[in-house]
């Protein structure tokens, strides 16, 4: 063959590799994408709220308390327990945890603090809409029983890390008798109702409300809760966004109520590590279903080309959970707001 044709057919292989590469980098940049800004203003879509968002509240129990440094975290817990109980919860005698994690004590605490709030959004068996974040009770409260086999009386005879709690996320230190089923004595805080939630904070500091679901199917019970869930916050006039680790809610959001703020939750997992979903989720390969005004990643990954490219398109991204000021310092840069606990950052 000549030279002629050895360049020819390279310049071909050329071609056919940029046109191959164009249309990859186009179906991506498809998929990736958040809502236009031409819906979002066609729909009326508030901005997310510029504050700082608290972890399931502001809390003196509960997750991520074993992260940071000593001094950051003692900082933290003692902010948490003086707004609480300036909130009206127990006492400076008090030596239990006041404001265990998704608690009305947590969220009063915060609005206290002037922070926002992220929080997470289950059923009961009695189909009653709470805040809480775990499958189960085992990590907050001793009992290994499921929230959606208890009904909304149940819970409340169930204190949350009803005794001085085990650092960070081990498990809670349980009722000595375990009789789960009778209301204890004296103070204690357990699973709120969303709606009692709603009531406590009042419009004073922004929501990020998450829809919570222990699979990625979807099911009657993951209808009902999107529906109770979203009928709640349209009687409630405060500020708040939605979002949710599963593609599904946030395209209910899309479908029935265009006017919401919404957003995918995610994180970087190794491919066959975990359901291949949410390794999918991971790469926010599903935003195409959903088409989220923001991404919700973990603070680790702000520099994903995934995530970077998904805020070039146009997305906000919101870090979590950010636990001390160093980690806010490596993640800051990449993300536009922040869920926070275990340390104090500036209002």
């Amino acid at each position: 063959m000549n030279r002629s044709g050895v360049s020819g057919g390279l310049g071909a292989l050329m071609r056919s590799a940029a046109i191959t590469g164009g249309v990859a980098a186009g179906i991506g940049a498809w998929a990736l994408a958040p809502r236009s800004i031409i819906e979002s203003r066609r729909n009326k879509v508030p901005a997310i709220p510029r504050v700082k968002y608290a972890h399931r509240g502001l809390h003196d129990a509960g997750s991520g308390l074993s992260v940071g440094t000593v001094n950051e975290r003692c900082a933290y817990v003692d902010l948490a327990r003086r707004c609480a109980i300036k909130a009206g919860y127990a006492d400076e005698s008090f030596a239990g945890p006041v404001a265990p994690e998704n608690s009305l004590a947590s969220f009063a605490a915060a609005c206290v603090a002037g922070y926002g709030i992220e929080l997470d959004l289950q059923l009961t068996r009695d189909g009653q809409v709470v805040v809480v974040h775990d499958s189960d009770l085992k990590r907050v409260a001793g009992d290994p029983r499921k929230i959606k086999d208890l009904t909304y009386e149940e819970l409340k005879n169930i204190p949350l890390f009803p005794a001085p709690a085990k650092s960070g996320d081990a498990v809670a230190v349980t009722r000595g008798d375990g009789k789960w089923d009778e209301r204890p004595e004296g103070y204690y805080q357990h699973v709120p109702l969303f709606s009692d939630v709603l009531d406590v904070v009042g419009g004073r500091v922004p929501l990020i409300v998450e829809y919570k679901f222990d699979h990625y199917g979807w099911d009657d019970a993951a209808e009902e809760l999107m529906e109770k869930g979203d009928a709640l916050l349209q009687a409630y006039a405060g500020a708040y966004v939605v979002e949710s680790f599963h593609p599904g809610a946030v395209n209910w959001y899309r479908k029935h109520r265009p006017s919401v703020n919404r957003g995918q939750l995610a994180e970087n997992v190794a491919f066959g590590k975990s359901d291949w979903r949410e390794w999918m989720c991971g790469l926010l390969a599903f935003n195409w279903l959903g088409r989220p005004d923001f991404v919700a990643y973990d603070w680790r990954g702000g520099d994903l080309p995934q995530v970077r490219f998904a805020r070039k398109l146009g997305a906000k991204t919101v870090s979590w959970t950010v636990r001390s000021s160093l980690e806010f310092q490596r993640s800051g840069e990449y993300f536009d707001y922040m869920i926070f606990e275990s340390f104090v950052p500036g209002i």
